[in-house]
């Protein structure tokens, strides 16, 4: 019998890393830049703002979309391996001010309409930067959205304790430094075995490299604490209301940054508003395995697809 042919499939367009600088602040970019794009999907990252973690999702949806859009996701000031910013730290607000200046500087007079991503705090963010850019940005997209408080998590309440008090702060970034100063080979053993073997080696290199930083931790903790005074507020439902047939929102069954009782809120206040929840059994931090990032690519490439129509090959 003849050995039947394998015909072995083209490997993923794989996603580049560029610094590029936004309004001085040296800005970390993973994109993959389509040829002759009908659309921009930019993905904002959640906190910490690493854009590495969002390798695997950022390459499945380029796939997903046959190459027809570009894609990228940007991260934090000051969120990187590198201490661009000189130990400087920037708070929430800045932040959300530093996604608009990067849309004016890069995207605003490009010819192709933004599909705006947010992941978790990005979702706030996302929603915020939407506001300015109603013209521009044709869908948005909020997975796993932390929009407000949940007065019921140990969890924030613990990160809200240490992110307001400087002296812990400094004492876990230190710890946090320690770690992602020893050899290699033993940071990644310890980030490892504390993680688990379910992470993605994306997101195991994102802890590594970018995470187990001092002004990265910092700047982490900060961004916290500032969200967490935001967020004691009610969401713009007015925005959201007078939006809500351009928006989409993604649930965890079990996440307490953006609990079903979120979503419920949300179905009260904009009926029409794509609301969805994913019962796969991944969690609110998707983009640390790659079975995560896969379906979340499926899902947003789903929602594009039939929001608007993505050109044939």
């Amino acid at each position: 019998m003849e050995r039947a042919r394998l015909t072995p499939f083209p490997p993923r367009e794989q996603a580049t890393t560029r610094i590029c600088k936004v309004s001085s602040f040296a800005t970390e970019l993973l994109e993959i830049r389509s040829k002759e794009p009908s659309l921009h999907v930019l993905l904002i990252a959640g906190n910490p703002g690493i854009a590495a973690f969002y390798k695997d999702c950022v390459e499945a949806l380029y796939e997903n979309l046959g190459g027809q859009a570009s894609v990228t996701a940007i991260g934090h000031i000051s969120h990187s391996q590198k201490d661009y910013e000189h130990g400087r730290l920037f708070s929430l607000y800045e932040q959300i001010d530093h996604k608009v200046d990067f849309i004016e500087q890069e995207l605003q007079h490009s010819e192709q309409p933004i599909v705006l991503v947010g992941h978790s705090i990005g979702a706030y963010i996302g929603l915020e930067v939407f506001k300015r850019f109603q013209n521009k940005i044709i869908f948005f997209v909020g997975l796993y959205p932390f929009l407000k408080m949940n007065k019921s998590s140990v969890t924030q309440s613990a990160i809200g304790y240490i992110a307001r008090s400087s002296l812990l702060s400094k004492l876990v970034s230190s710890s946090a430094s320690l770690i992602g100063s020893l050899r290699p080979s033993i940071t990644r053993g310890i980030v490892r075995r504390f993680l688990g073997p379910s992470w993605s080696v994306t997101a195991v290199d994102a802890v590594c490299c970018h995470l187990l930083r001092y002004n990265t931790v910092r700047n982490v903790l900060l961004m916290a604490m500032t969200e967490f005074q935001k967020l004691t507020e009610e969401p713009d439902w007015t925005f959201i209301r007078a939006q809500e047939e351009k928006m989409a929102f993604l649930f965890g069954v079990d996440d307490h940054w953006g609990p079903l009782s979120h979503l419920e809120e949300i179905s009260k206040h904009a009926p029409r508003v794509t609301l969805s929840v994913e019962t796969e059994g991944h969690t609110h931090g998707y983009c640390c395995t790659e079975a995560g990032s896969v379906w979340v690519a499926d899902y947003i490439a789903y929602l594009i697809k039939n929001q608007m129509p993505v050109r044939n090959n």
